[in-house]
């Protein structure tokens, strides 16, 4: 089913972005640069423009941040987190810690992991986040490659830490944030945050000197630590700006987890480098608090990903407990959208869902629907000004519309990775020439919209059809059975591969024969005769990242009985 375009004049907005034609023909990212707060010599610092370049004026006295979780709230101005990362940069340097040195917080989704990451990037010291549901080895992997000598945690979640503590000679710091005593040497926040001044000069940075870094799980292999620098803020500032279209006025809310590049990026860097209040909600996903939290604190600008979204629609009952008016704007992330809920959107809040793409890799969104432009329901959109993109085949060569390859970006934005840490190997095997390899195939349609077929490893070849994983689990998604579906190609002597399906089932429905059949005959009319999933399997979950993201690469370990590998991003497994 091919779903209608949903036209840009639908929407009673006025964007930021307002013609995209026109800019991305003239757009260059030094006109990027105009919108940034370089210091007086040239160099720069990304909490900088995040917070300090606000002193003086009114946003300094407006509510920047709405903290809740599900017992209590706590709220900060501009001026009250510049003071705090100023405290929190005073408390580094007296520890010692200098430009380049790694700090890390291990945190459950409190202010506290804002206020050190933002402060931490002021001293000039790498920045980077852990998911606080990681367990120990996980925890020893990415802070024994990082070499980080600072870590920032809860008591709680320092009984994991101490498993590992042995294995870690350059951790020479633990930060207790919920301690105003210690016991083992650790370092109390509280106490040491009262006694820091409130005024720190942050440091001037050169726009290539690192700023944060991520690690990333692979299929095979130890996770990688992928390193942004401080000229990210370029582009960071700006698709905030354009594709996110958040305005001063905005009450906005990015759901991501900071642990996830999302949460670092369009959770704390741009929303406050563009200078609106943003909600954070510290605990799990729950529909009716989630619309709670909507209706409550006026949301205008709502950024979620996708698995949320479908969550949400096997439940629109609950919308009508709710007043949702307030929002204005929907985007989604982590992995391609549905027609099916950007549709649901459409019909349940009345306003569409815009999707764009992007990775931990790249830095900040290169790929999206833009409130300026009609939607194709299922595409990514198009290339942000100043980027690139191309379907590319195996040599190299650009391919033309309608053609399925290997998406590829021209190297240069401001926000591509610096380096992989410690592995200058695994940094080129992402590049081919002057293309960075995404790893997604996805194809290019005449009208310039590109569509995601699957990660190149995920693509399925059946009776020497080739089929995306996408296009199966997004027709899966129609039927009122399924609420959620994971699907991966399975090797077979005589076709190749055969599809299979992992599906949750939406409540109230029971897995039988019957309905795998119906399924499966509702797939074939969907799609095509050699696009269905000739195996079916029903679950009470499927194996997800934390950002939502079902993962194909789990479910076909298990299939073939072998290793799953690193599951410590995991949420549900």
């Amino acid at each position: 089913m091919n779903y209608p375009l949903i036209s840009k004049s639908q929407n009673n907005i006025t964007p930021n972005f307002p013609d995209y034609q026109k800019t991305y023909k003239e757009f260059s990212w030094e006109k990027g640069r105009k919108e940034i707060a370089y210091f007086d010599d040239g160099t720069v610092n990304i909490a900088h423009n995040a917070l300090d370049k606000w002193k003086g004026s009114e946003t300094e006295h407006k509510t920047a941040f709405i903290w809740e979780d599900d017992e209590t709230s706590r709220s900060f101005t501009y001026g009250d987190l510049i003071a705090e990362t100023n405290k929190f940069a005073n408390m580094l340097s007296k520890l010692g810690i200098q430009k380049g040195d790694r700090v890390f917080m291990f945190l459950p989704r409190i202010p506290e992991l804002y206020i050190s990451f933002l402060g931490t990037l002021k001293v000039g010291a790498i920045a980077g986040n852990l998911f606080a549901a990681f367990g120990y080895e996980a925890l020893e992997d990415r802070l024994a490659d990082s070499e980080a000598k600072v870590l920032v945690t809860t008591h709680e979640l320092e009984e994991r830490v101490k498993k590992v503590k042995d294995q870690l000679p350059h951790l020479k710091h633990i930060i207790l944030v919920d301690a105003e005593a210690t016991e083992h040497g650790e370092i109390s926040y509280s106490r040491e945050m009262k006694a820091a001044s409130d005024q720190f000069e942050t440091a001037h940075m050169q726009e290539s000197d690192p700023s944060y870094m991520l690690y990333t799980s692979g299929t095979t292999g130890k996770p990688k630590g992928v390193v942004h620098t401080h000229g990210d803020i370029v582009q960071e500032h700006i698709t905030g700006k354009w594709i996110l279209d958040m305005k001063a006025n905005d009450i906005y809310w990015c759901t991501a987890d900071p642990g996830w590049v999302t949460g670092v990026v369009y959770g704390i860097i741009s929303p406050w480098s563009n200078g609106l209040t943003q909600l954070v909600h510290g605990g799990r996903f729950d529909p009716d608090r989630w619309y709670s939290l909507i209706e409550k604190h006026q949301v205008t600008v709502w950024y979620t990903a996708p698995t949320a979204i479908r969550m949400l629609m096997t439940n629109p009952e609950l919308l009508k407990k709710h007043n949702l008016s307030s929002l204005r704007y929907v985007c989604s992330v982590g992995e391609p959208l549905n027609p099916e809920a950007i549709v649901w959107g459409q019909k349940y809040l009345n306003l569409p869902i815009h999707d764009n793409y992007w990775q931990t890799e790249t830095g900040s969104i290169v790929i999206a629907n833009y409130l300026s432009m009609d939607i194709k329901p299922g595409s990514m959109g198009k290339p942000f000004p100043g980027i690139h993109a191309g379907i590319i085949d195996d040599e190299g060569g650009e391919l033309g519309p309608g053609k399925e390859g290997d998406l590829a970006l021209k190297k240069g934005w401001p926000s591509m990775m610096k380096e992989i840490w410690k592995n200058p190997k695994k940094y080129e095997s992402y590049f081919k020439g002057d293309w960075y390899i995404t790893g997604d195939r996805a194809m290019k349609d005449e009208d310039g919209y590109f569509w995601f077929i699957g990660r190149a490893d995920d693509v399925i070849k059946t009776s020497g059809e080739r089929v995306g994983p996408f296009e199966v689990e997004s027709a899966l998604l129609k039927h009122p059975a399924v609420a959620e579906a994971g699907v991966i190609g399975k090797p077979d002597e005589v076709r190749g591969e055969i599809i299979k399906a992992f599906i949750k089932l939406k409540p109230g429905q029971e897995g039988s024969e019957a309905l795998k059949e119906e399924i499966q005959k509702f797939i074939k009319e969907e799609l095509a005769g050699h696009a269905y999933p000739r195996e079916i399997e029903f679950r009470d979950t499927l194996p997800k990242t934390r950002s939502g993201k079902i993962m194909r690469r789990v479910l076909k370990m298990e299939e073939l009985g072998q290793d799953v590998g690193d599951t410590s991003t995991m949420e549900e497994y």
